[in-house]
C-alpha cells in the first residue's frame, strides 16, 4: 500500500468533467514548498508540483469549494507513469525537462481561511476509487 500526505496550495482553479460512465472527475495542481538552510547557512527553497485527480462526490466537492491559492491537505496514492514506473517526464517549450507527479486523492482537507472560498466543509473523502480504464487527464 502506498499513501501520500501533502500540504500545499492550488496553482489554478480546479476543472471538473464527467467520464463516459457518468462519474465526475476533477483535476487541479498543488504546489508543495520546502524551505531549509544548507550547510553554508544559505536559505534554500524547493517547490514540487503535483497533478491531482479526485473522483465521484469528492470531485464535485473539490470543484465547488476549491480555488486558486487555497491551502489543502491531501491524502492520495501515487499514479506512476505506466512506461517507466516513475513520474511523467516531459520537455518544456524552452527545451528543458520537467517531471509531473500525478496522484489520485482519497481525502482532501480544506485548510487556511474559509473566507477565501466561501463556507466550505473542512474536509471531503472519496467514497470509491476510479473505475479501471478511466483516465482522469
Amino acid at each position: 500500500m502506498d499513501k501520500l500526505i501533502l500540504t500545499g496550495n492550488l496553482g489554478a482553479d480546479p476543472e471538473m468533467r464527467y467520464v463516459p460512465s457518468g462519474k465526475a472527475v476533477t483535476n487541479f495542481s498543488v504546489a508543495c514548498n520546502r524551505r531549509w538552510t544548507n550547510a553554508d547557512g544559505e536559505a534554500q527553497e524547493q517547490t514540487v508540483w503535483y497533478r491531482v485527480s479526485a473522483w465521484g462526490r469528492l470531485a464535485e466537492v473539490c470543484n465547488e469549494y476549491l480555488r486558486k491559492g487555497r491551502q489543502v491537505l491531501i491524502e492520495a496514492r501515487l499514479k506512476p507513469d505506466p512506461d517507466t514506473g516513475g513520474p511523467r517526464v516531459f520537455e518544456r517549450k524552452d527545451g528543458s525537462f520537467g517531471a509531473s507527479y500525478e496522484i489520485t486523492a482519497s481525502k482532501v482537507e480544506f485548510l487556511g481561511n474559509r473566507g477565501d472560498t466561501g463556507a466550505a466543509p473542512s474536509e471531503a473523502e472519496a467514497p470509491a476509487t476510479p473505475e479501471e480504464g478511466e483516465i482522469p487527464f
